[in-house]
């Protein structure tokens, strides 16, 4: 074995070895070429957007806020390790690796071209900073090398099925097998000169290179034919390297950039807030692809393919027709061939299956925000999806059923149709008188909902909780046949006027009434009174004819009335003894559903569950909970829809109640916060076939069932 020493004693390497002068310059000219490309790659992305609609709000204010912000969660893949360890290691290791490669390329340049050549200063990649640096690039290439081993691993021997539907394509392997030839060919360039130049000893550091020149040498490469290879080796790394960086802009590399960017611009607020409404009654929603905004593009372009939106959508998992990657994977296809001019125009949303997205597509979301929740790069599906929605609404693409509720909002003020003097009935049955709001000042003003006031089975959850709050001794009103429904839902099925009329109607009401908090049974009123009221410019809309109100100012815009959800209140009275629950007085096994509107949209987790374990039961979470709950399948509209669907989503939820959760079949009681949530829980209890395994209650059913009260509350009390 032949060992002889590069000369001189200083640990250091001779960057172009075995590279000539003309082929250094030759170099430097493809570099430059390449970056010139990246550049002008990059500028048409970006300058693409700007034949975009302009988004609703400002996405750049505080600009270095958002961009420190985006830093932290991009760098530490806080999102990547969501729900998916394997995933988060993998992603870690390639963007980390990539990141300090390219890192160390930039350090090199910056010795050789600039503070060498250009300031005339003695490099400083020798010494101490060499050894360090080539041990941190062999540590960290190796890492990376690691980290695409994982994912091919994951894309073709396990053959993961997020990662692989319609828009899989050649682009993703192209895109793997690059970065694992530029990784392992670096280290075999590595290894080809450290062999080559007879094994300085210094650069032992380099401990993954050293044992590739092991490696070669072990099977016949000598110090003249490593010498040789080297020059091979170089000139296809380099060139590989070179194309990659001038292929960024133009593919699936894009992500790079575009992801930042996006996390960058992200609204924290998205999917609680829906894009404001436009004040143009002419104004398009999605007729043609420029209709989206450049964020919506951004979106479009950030999408990596990784699916983890697909495998969280309830949707999804009950085989209705959408997958939240491919709308937004379909929609950037079609601009693409757009620009291209190899497609014709085409509707964007229709019925028939002649246009980009199919109608049915768009009415099988729920709402559930899970995509959003899931999505490593912070693509806002919601947004886009809801652009869907108002352009179906436009277009008379509207199930029957979800006309019928149009209607009956329009007509009576509520989804069931019935007549707005019968909306404080459901109080009859208590032992004491509910205060009229509008006449007198209350503590609470509760807005009560659509089904606490007229679907028999939550009326006993309304009357519920009226017994609570009574009591608790606090002062609380309704509004009686003031009250309509609140439009969360309605909005999100692309019905925006209509929206704007309650909204308008609901601030003129609140405004008349004196209070401290609102107080809110439903999630959904919760969410839209919190995050969406407060958006609205209704001076944009006052003077407007149709419109049935006056108010003509920004509502709650300064966060000065403070709206709760009913579990959140309560809890605060709890805390303070005004209920004198000991967390004795119940036995139950139960389990808890988190409701998509108070926990994805509002992160509110823990107070439904300080409740639950105030009353004594003990709590047996599910799986999938918090932040990972799986929709009960009523929202966005889904509950006045019909779906030929195997299992429905409630009665999944149901079986994973019963066979996942640690308590298992011991589970006496399935626990809801929301009217929605136990329409859909009790209907799924009656066609998946669990009506004698498992009883579904409101939270307030059982704080009135501890407190001794259900005889007060109007509720059945059993015959022990």
């Amino acid at each position: 074995m032949l060992h002889v020493a590069q000369t001189g004693d200083t640990p250091t390497r001779e960057t172009f070895w075995g590279i000539s002068g003309v082929e250094e310059i030759l170099f430097y000219y493809l570099a430059a070429v390449a970056i010139v490309v990246f550049l002008y790659g990059v500028y048409a992305r970006f300058a693409r957007y700007g034949d975009a609609d302009a988004d609703w709000f400002d996405r750049v204010d505080d600009l270095g806020g958002r961009i420190v912000s985006a830093a932290k969660i991009v760098l530490s893949n806080e999102k990547q390790f969501n729900r998916d360890l394997y995933g988060g290691l993998m992603h870690s290791f390639i963007m980390w690796g990539f990141l300090s490669l390219l890192i160390a390329t930039t350090i090199l340049a910056v010795d050789m071209d600039i503070w060498t050549k250009a300031l005339g200063q003695d490099s400083f990649f020798v010494g101490d900073f060499y050894l360090a640096y080539q041990f941190m690039v062999d540590a960290m290439g190796l890492l990376f090398v690691v980290g695409i081993g994982m994912a091919m691993y994951r894309r073709y021997w396990v053959k993961n099925h997020r990662l692989w539907d319609r828009h899989t394509s050649s682009e993703d392997d192209l895109f793997i097998w690059t970065l694992f030839l530029l990784g392992v060919g670096g280290f075999a360039l590595e290894g080809l000169r450290i062999l080559g130049t007879g094994y300085p000893e210094w650069e032992i550091v380099s401990f993954v290179g050293w044992g590739t020149a092991l490696a070669f040498e072990a099977v016949g490469v000598d110090q003249a034919l490593a010498a040789s290879l080297h020059w091979w080796a170089w000139w296809s790394h380099a060139i590989l390297a070179l194309v990659f960086i001038a292929w960024i802009p133009y593919a699936k590399p894009f992500h790079m950039i575009s992801s930042f960017a996006n996390v960058v611009t992200r609204d924290e607020k998205a999917g609680a807030r829906l894009p404001g409404i436009p004040a143009d009654l002419d104004a398009t929603n999605a007729e043609s692809i420029e209709d989206f905004t450049w964020k919506e593009m951004l979106d479009q372009d950030a999408c990596t393919k990784c699916g983890r939106c697909s495998a969280v959508c309830p949707a999804k998992a009950s085989d209705r027709p959408l997958d939240p990657r491919n709308v937004i994977l379909d929609l950037k296809k079609y601009r693409e061939e757009l620009d291209a001019e190899t497609t014709e125009p085409k509707p964007i949303i229709a019925d028939g299956g002649t246009s980009v997205i199919d109608a049915e597509t768009m009415e099988s979301c729920m709402a559930c925000m899970a995509c959003m929740d899931a999505c490593p790069v912070e693509i806002e599906h919601l947004n886009s999806f809801t652009r869907l929605n108002r352009q179906m609404v436009d277009q008379g693409d509207v199930k029957p059923s979800m006309q019928d509720v149009f209607q009956n909002v329009m007509q009576n003020g509520n989804t069931f149709g019935d007549s707005p003097r019968n909306r404080g009935d459901w109080t009859g049955e208590l032992e004491f008188d509910v205060t009229d709001a509008r006449e007198e000042e209350v503590d609470y003003l509760w807005y009560v909902g659509d089904y606490p006031s007229y679907d028999e089975r939550n009326k006993q959850v309304a009357r519920s909780l009226a017994t609570i709050l009574e009591e608790a001794d606090v002062t609380f009103g309704i509004l009686f046949e003031d009250e309509k429904y609140d439009g969360n839902d309605i909005r999100r099925v692309g019905e925006e006027f209509l929206y704007l009329e309650l909204a308008g109607h609901h601030v003129e009401s609140f405004e008349a009434c004196e209070f401290e908090k609102i107080v809110c049974t439903d999630p959904h009123s919760y969410n839209t009174f919190k995050n969406e009221y407060p958006e609205v410019d209704f001076a944009e809309f006052a003077d407007d004819p149709m419109m049935p109100f006056e108010y003509d100012e920004h509502w709650n815009a300064d966060g000065e009335v403070e709206v709760l959800h009913w579990t959140q209140a309560v809890e605060e009275l709890v805390e303070s003894g005004a209920l004198g629950l000991s967390g004795t007085e119940l036995d139950y096994t139960v389990t808890y559903h988190d409701p998509c509107h108070l926990g994805r949209y509002n992160d509110e987790y823990e107070a439904p569950r300080e409740l639950v374990k105030a009353t004594g039961c003990e709590l047996s979470e599910m799986p999938r909970n918090r932040a990972n709950s799986f929709c009960c399948g009523g929202g966005g509209g889904g509950l006045w829809m019909d779906f030929e669907e195997e299992p429905k989503p409630s009665e999944e939820r149901l079986r994973e109640a019963l066979e996942d959760t640690d308590a298992g079949r011991e589970v006496e009681k399935f626990v809801v916060a929301c009217p929605m949530c136990m329409t859909m829980y009790e209907d799924g209890r009656k066609t998946g076939g669990f009506e004698e395994e498992i009883e579904i209650v409101d939270i307030a059913e059982l704080i009135v069932e501890a407190l001794g009260k259900k005889e007060t509350a109007g509720l059945e009390v059993s015959a022990d």
